[in-house]
């Protein structure tokens, strides 16, 4: 048995899509979700899901081993970032080296960093009047969009295209390959 771990800082719809992918695989449990916002929806979710869930604080997250704690209790193979905005900590990375993923809602290097999230991203693509977008799912490191990359999948952009119909086209890329990402890289880490 695998166990993810999902962190999540919003709606949570990219955890819901990775549960319900995973839900009929025995070898794999989604194992808790965590959010750093106490009012975020992804824990009604979670909730809703019967997969355990709790919110933490930055103290908890920063300043002591609460999470790591947690995760190695539980003894998580991976955790996935669905939409989680914060900087993840030097000791959560060493005690799951390469076993953090996350999304991102643009093809890095371009549009990467601390700020660059959901309609900032979209926002800055279309201004810049690319041609293309879509998403890069890669293992986390010390920086801010900056690990190896896992996969990307590409979108064209239309002239007319404004920033929610891009932010739509990448929820559509998140949800196609997401959850198999996060299958097929869950399947090279050793138990």
């Amino acid at each position: 048995m695998k166990r993810i771990a999902i962190f999540a800082s919003g709606s949570g719809s990219n955890a819901e899509n990775i549960a319900h992918y995973f839900k009929s695989n025995p070898e794999v449990e989604i194992s808790i979700i965590l959010s750093n916002k106490k009012d975020a929806f992804v824990l009604e979710r979670a909730n809703k899901l019967n997969i355990p869930s709790q919110s933490f604080t930055r103290n908890d997250f920063y300043e002591s081993n609460t999470i790591v704690d947690l995760l190695k209790n539980k003894k998580i193979d991976l955790i996935v970032l669905a939409g989680f905005l914060w900087l993840v900590p030097d000791s959560l990375i060493k005690a799951f080296p390469n076993a953090i993923v996350n999304i991102h809602p643009a093809l890095l290097p371009n549009y990467g960093g601390k700020g660059m999230y959901g309609m900032n991203v979209h926002n800055a693509v279309i201004t810049n009047k690319d041609k293309e977008s879509g998403i890069t799912i890669h293992i986390v490191n010390e920086k801010y969009d900056d690990g190896e990359t896992i996969l990307q999948a590409k979108c064209q952009i239309e002239e007319n295209d404004t920033a929610e119909d891009l932010a739509n086209k990448i929820h559509d890329l998140e949800y196609e390959h997401f959850p198999r990402a996060v299958e097929t890289y869950l399947n090279k880490i050793k138990k």
